[in-house]
């Protein structure tokens, strides 16, 4: 999940793994795979940049987090 702000200021957390399409008309739309739109006050990189720290915290594709940790004996 990623916090975003309303326009009119109230929090909410949407789940980053339905996000279809960001787009600026210049308010901030999040769209989602089921056809959803969220107008919100963060702008479209500060989007990009909660989403590519949610992909980071939840390694859907089981990579490590940190790549130090394997063996390469």
């Amino acid at each position: 999940m990623i916090n975003v702000t309303r326009l009119n200021g109230k929090s909410f957390a949407l789940n980053a793994l339905y996000i279809e399409l960001i787009e600026s008309f210049p308010d901030t739309t999040i769209t989602l795979t089921n056809g959803n739109k969220y107008v919100v006050q963060e702008k479209e990189e500060e989007v990009l940049v909660l989403i590519e720290q949610f992909y980071s915290r939840i390694q859907p594709l089981g990579t490590p987090k940190n790549m130090e940790t394997l063996n390469h004996d």
